[in-house]
């Protein structure tokens, strides 16, 4: 095949993965924006270290009960969340071979009486009333458990290159019919933000069940898909807000710990992205056959072509600097990532050793 076929290949092979990745997310369900009203739920926040984020998370449920149960903070979390309203508990100790989050996220429910329990993430911030607006939609549409994506907030240079990548890729291997379907046996729940009835949490056993596992979210929605719990996973941009990583480092140890172990735990959806990623990072070698070859007019077409089809993802023109980045960056993370876990070596994440 010559280079000009071979990039056209490419090409084509690039802009259906970023096609279907798009159309994949956009056919989540997305949260109505009706009004508010009163409902029984507690929102729990797992925190470790989150003196940074946890006032404003913590803020935006006044009129909430709010439990921040705390993973051993050494900073000023555990004053900051009590000056913002929250009522605070202690995670108790790590047993052996359990992660903080569904530590903490399970104590945090044993603190809690009401019907619904709402787990948050302590760098994720919501629009007035949508605690009582996520319930509403639960009961309307008859769910025993609901996630939401959240808008993702970026700011500094690599957390604008990487993080709307790694979800286009991510989103390559996600079929929202089938997550969202009881007749599939594929799962996925975002534990940013993650909805439960009580009655539902108790008898999935809550986060105790999954308490060993890194990707603590999907567990629980396999969990839940195996004991024939409702669930739906949904959209809520313009109502939920994210800003996950704030440096290359937390964006390099946050993606090495999971995505490998995301891939894993769903294999069909893990062929796909692996797929995915190797037809993108054959961006660099195509573009450099047809340079060598000098099909200057396709070299020039080609060296936008994935900044051009994942501009939805990034919200700007600025997808075309930065893609070529984020596939190679993001591939070594991956791939640091798969040798972590194949080696069991562990990834520091919050000043514990994970994996």
């Amino acid at each position: 095949m010559n280079p000009t076929a071979a990039a056209a290949l490419i090409a084509a092979g690039i802009v259906v993965l970023a096609f279907k990745a798009r159309l994949n997310y956009l056919r989540l369900p997305v949260l109505p924006p009706e009004p508010a009203r009163e409902a029984d739920v507690t929102v729990i926040i797992p925190a470790r270290n989150e003196a940074a984020n946890i006032e404003r998370a913590v803020r935006s449920f006044p009129g909430v009960d709010v439990v921040v149960a705390d993973d051993a903070s050494s900073d000023g979390t555990v004053e900051l969340a009590r000056a913002a309203g929250a009522r605070v508990i202690a995670a108790p100790p790590l047993p052996e071979g359990h992660l903080g989050k569904p530590n903490a996220c399970y104590a945090g429910a044993l603190a809690s009486i009401t019907e619904w329990l709402l787990f948050v993430d302590a760098d994720t911030w919501y629009e007035p009333g949508f605690a009582t607006r996520f319930v509403a939609y639960a009961r309307r549409e008859r769910l025993e458990m609901v996630s939401a994506f959240p808008r993702q907030h970026t700011e500094t240079f690599f957390e604008r290159a990487l993080l709307p990548y790694a979800f286009a890729l991510y989103f390559t291997g996600v079929n929202a019919d089938r997550v969202n379907s009881a007749l599939s046996k594929e799962a996925l729940a975002n534990g940013q933000c993650l909805l439960v009835r009580r009655d539902t949490y108790q008898r999935l056993g809550g986060h105790a069940s999954v308490a060993t596992s890194i990707i603590e979210d999907v567990a629980l929605a396999r969990r839940a898909k195996q004991l024939g719990v409702n669930t739906r996973v949904i959209r809520a941009e313009a109502q939920a807000h994210v800003r996950m990583y704030e440096s290359l480092g937390a964006i390099w140890r946050g993606f090495e710990k999971n995505a490998f172990r995301f891939l894993l735990i769903n294999p069909l959806s893990g062929v796909i992205v692996v797929t995915a990623s190797i037809v993108l990072t054959s961006y660099l070698p195509m573009l450099a056959l047809l340079l060598a070859g000098g099909n200057w007019l396709g070299a020039a077409g080609f060296a936008i072509l994935p900044g051009l089809v994942l501009i939805p993802w990034y919200g700007s023109p600025g997808a075309i600097v930065f893609t070529p980045i984020a596939i190679y960056l993001f591939q070594l993370i991956a791939l640091s990532g798969m040798f972590k876990t194949l080696t069991r070596r562990k990834t520091d994440w919050k000043g514990r050793p994970v994996g």
